[in-house]
């Protein structure tokens, strides 16, 4: 059985066609799309490519989509820091009416039972909250008890835009990265989970990417570089000193 794991498109149409691309000649059993399809420059076209495959797909929602949601329907947006409330104004106004009825239906997790991997849980960040940030130098001490109950062999997350595949206690917890956004290394990031997992990263034309995201409206198309995305030291350092708070 082979699985997939999607996360953090972040509305980066260019790259997620890639992925998808690369995908059919793969022919997985599953398609897990770990939240944060939205915001970002072109969601509609994200949201209907991934509601319209034929591969069997499951969706989980991230902090992206629950912010979205909220501010679509009035709610006070306050942890969103303000430089963001324009670009996510955007993205909520401009969503069809059925792509916001899909992603209010999305569950904060899933699992399923993988006949190599035993029991994966897939969640945006972590099981208990969509926001909480964790990395691949967070001390395992202070994670162990966040997932020392899981009941999964396996904890498969994103959120923070960074691959790693290491060990909490007894649990196993692979972030699949991000499709869209990824920090570090330019690229497409995913993860296979069978018979073993395996970090994936699909290359695509990132200039026209580039150009294609430019053309779109998006108010934060400043911040959104998929030619020359910020270091991954740079992201650890800020996302540690957040770790978990």
């Amino acid at each position: 059985m082979r699985v997939v794991a999607l996360y953090d498109v972040h509305g980066n149409l260019p790259a997620l066609e890639a992925v998808l691309d690369e995908l059919r000649a793969l022919s997985p059993d599953l398609i897990v799309v770990g939240g944060d399809v939205v915001p970002g420059p072109m969601p509609n076209e994200c949201l209907s490519m991934l509601l319209g495959l034929s591969i069997p797909v499951r969706f989980i929602h991230g902090n992206g989509e629950r912010d979205v949601l909220g501010l679509y329907h009035g709610e006070d947006l306050s942890h969103v820091p303000r430089a963001f409330h324009e670009a996510m104004r955007w993205v909520a106004d401009g969503l069809h009416p059925g792509h916001l009825e899909e992603i209010s239906r999305w569950p904060a997790t899933c699992r399923v039972d993988h006949p190599t991997l035993g029991a994966l849980l897939f969640c945006h960040a972590t099981h208990g909250d969509v926001r909480r940030i964790f990395t691949r130098l967070t001390p395992e001490e202070r994670l162990r008890p966040i997932f020392q109950d899981v009941a999964a062999s396996t904890v498969v997350c994103g959120h923070t835009h960074m691959q790693f595949d290491r060990t909490v206690g007894d649990v196993r917890v692979v972030n699949a990265g991000s499709v869209g956004m990824p920090f570090g290394e330019p690229g497409a990031c995913w993860v296979l989970l069978g018979p073993t997992v395996e970090l994936r990263r699909t290359a695509y034309d990132l200039p026209a990417a580039a150009e294609r995201i430019g053309g779109t409206g998006y108010p934060a198309t400043g911040s959104f570089n998929v030619l020359d995305p910020p270091s991954a030291s740079a992201m650890l350092e800020v996302f540690e000193a957040a770790a978990l708070k």
